[in-house]
Formats: structure tokens, C-alpha cells, sequence
């Protein structure tokens, strides 16, 4: 899956193209939060928080090598029912669409590839991919964090697909800036060589991941939340 300083590039990316106030995003540390959001509880990134939930429930994806969570699924579930009056949303669940999103594209990308050059899919596969992955993610540029502020915790605990605690959000503020920190003193200039996927596709899945999210943060700011469940990935599923 897509580490978080893949998530974290995704946002600083979305965040340099058009101004997130203007895609009805109204707190940046809300919305970060909320791209990592469905890690917390997953037991991996966040090894000391309060409790565990499975895979399946966090990324609508049953638990397999590489899983392609159902980003529609969540919003039409949990984030639509959320919805005010006005239609909107908490910046930590329109951040946490977006991990959604990001999770299924790359995945996605990634399971056609090895179908198509004819690797079977198994677990020497997912760790030849993860090493890929946390490659690439070491040459991104990030440093964004969010601090948990009250809004933070109080939109956290709010989530309406579970309760997220607060010393949960401040154990996942302390593993991001964490992996700012790691993505600053491990950084890898100029452009790797990887082991199983090709240089190219990283930019294609990057591209399709940035695109996704735009359309749907454009849709969500004209629309409000209605407009979000009519975005669905660029293939059939």
C-alpha cells in the first residue's frame, strides 16, 4: 500500500494546484489527518494505538497481497449519510475519500501490470512491490504535519465510520512527523532503480491518483456531498 509519505505528497500536490479553501476544504490539518485516517486502527503504522480494526472494515477491501479498497463504497455508506444540511462533510472524512482513492489507484495500476507482464500475484510479490513503494516514497518532497488541535479531535471523533480517539490522533501527529523527518534525512535524489516496477508507471499512478482527487474535491465544492458519489475510477471494477 501507498505509505504515508505517499498520502502526504498526494495533498502538498492537490494543495499546490488549486487552493483548498476553494475545493470546501476548511482546515489543512483536518484534511492531512484525514488523508492517513484509515491506517490508524489498521495496526501497522500506528503500532500503539488503543485498538485494532480489520482491513476489510477500515478500506473496504477484503485483506489480500495487494487489495484495491472500494473509495465509492465509503463515501456513499458513511460519508454521505454524515452530510449537514449544506451538504458538507468533515475535512477528516473528505481527507480519508481521498486515502481511499489514492489505495485503490495504485493498487489497481499496480495488479493489471503483474497480470500483464505475467507475475503471479503472492507474497514475494507484495514485498517486491512494498520495497518499490517505500523507494519511491523516499524521493518525494514532503513536510507536511498536522497537530491535534481541538477541531482535529474533536472531527476525529466524530468520524462517522468509527470514533477515533484522541491519543490515537496524537500518536498518528507523532508518526507523521516521524516519516517528514525520515523522508528529509533518507531522502533519494534523482530517480531510482527499482526492482519490479518500472519508473514510468510510479508517474502514471501519481497522475491518476492527483486527478481522482481533484475531480472529486471540485465536484464536493460545486456540488457538496451528492457530487462526490458520482466519481468512480477512470476502469471498471
Amino acid at each position: 500500500m501507498p505509505s504515508w509519505n505517499i498520502h502526504t505528497a498526494h495533498v502538498e500536490r492537490v494543495r499546490a494546484e488549486e487552493d483548498l479553501a476553494s475545493l470546501g476544504v476548511a482546515d489543512v490539518g483536518c484534511f492531512a489527518f484525514g488523508n492517513v485516517a484509515p491506517d490508524v486502527y489498521v495496526g501497522y503504522m500506528v503500532k500503539d494505538c488503543s485498538r485494532k480494526i480489520e482491513y476489510r472494515e477500515t478500506h473496504f477491501a477484503d485483506p489480500g497481497y495487494v487489495p484495491e479498497p472500494r473509495f465509492w463504497e465509503f463515501w456513499d455508506r458513511y460519508a454521505l449519510p454524515s452530510a449537514g444540511d449544506d451538504g458538507s462533510v468533515s475535512d477528516v472524512t473528505l481527507g480519508a475519500w481521498c486515502h481511499l482513492v489514492a489505495d485503490h489507484v495504485y493498487n489497481h495500476i499496480f495488479n493489471a501490470y503483474i497480470m500483464r507482464i505475467g507475475v503471479a500475484p503472492g507474497e514475494r510479490t507484495r514485498v517486491r512491490k512494498q520495497g518499490d513503494f517505500d523507494l519511491y516514497g523516499r524521493t518525494l518532497d514532503i513536510s507536511l504535519t498536522f497537530e491535534p488541535t481541538r477541531r482535529l479531535i474533536g472531527e476525529a471523533a466524530a468520524f462517522p465510520q468509527y470514533r477515533i480517539d484522541e491519543a490515537d490522533v496524537r500518536a498518528a501527529a507523532g508518526v507523521q512527523a516521524q516519516i517528514v523527518q525520515h523522508n528529509l534525512e533518507a531522502h533519494v535524489t534523482g530517480t531510482p532503480t527499482y526492482d519490479l516496477i518500472p519508473r514510468e508507471m510510479f508517474a502514471e499512478m501519481g497522475e491518476t491518483v492527483d486527478a481522482l482527487m481533484l475531480e472529486g474535491l471540485r465536484a464536493y465544492a460545486a456540488h457538496g456531498a451528492q457530487g462526490v458519489s458520482d466519481v468512480r475510477p477512470p476502469w471498471n471494477v
